[in-house]
């Protein structure tokens, strides 16, 4: 597993980029890069369950870490969605469970430094590089009109 690091400078409050990155809507134009029907559900609670799909009944299921709102969130991803059916215990999944996916914020006076980290498999490397180089750029797009 390795560990990729993303940041951006966006000349907008920690609140609006926070707003950009999670509300529904914006979270599925910048997450468009990963999969063209990309949806979060989540209570928002650490120890709770967060469901990334896909828009067909794949994706991940994940766990909120820790969470410190509008500055950070970090999700330990616990095993896939197929066909709408959890799999925590395939050995496709031990591969990768208890990845990472860290998000966080820093004020600048009005402007935000976006820092994302995520775990990943060398096979995914150029998928998630792509994903995140195009979707961050979108999230500043959204969050700085």
């Amino acid at each position: 597993m390795e560990t990729l690091s993303y940041n951006i400078r966006i000349y907008a409050s920690p609140e609006e980029v926070w707003k950009t990155l999670w509300t529904p809507e914006s979270y599925q134009t910048w997450t468009k890069f990963f999969s063209c029907d990309s949806t979060m559900q989540t209570d928002w609670k650490v120890g709770g369950k967060t469901y990334f799909g896909d828009g067909k009944g794949n994706g991940m299921v994940s766990t909120i870490e820790s969470l410190d709102e509008p500055k950070e969130v970090v999700f330990r991803h616990l095993g896939m969605i197929q066909d709408g059916k959890e799999d925590l215990e395939s050995e496709e999944v031990k591969a990768w469970a208890g990845a990472l996916e860290k998000y966080m914020l820093f004020d600048f006076d009005g402007e935000t430094q976006l820092h994302v980290e995520v775990d990943v498999q060398p096979e995914h490397i150029e998928f998630m590089n792509k994903g995140f180089n195009q979707g961050l750029a979108m999230v500043k797009h959204l969050a700085e009109k």
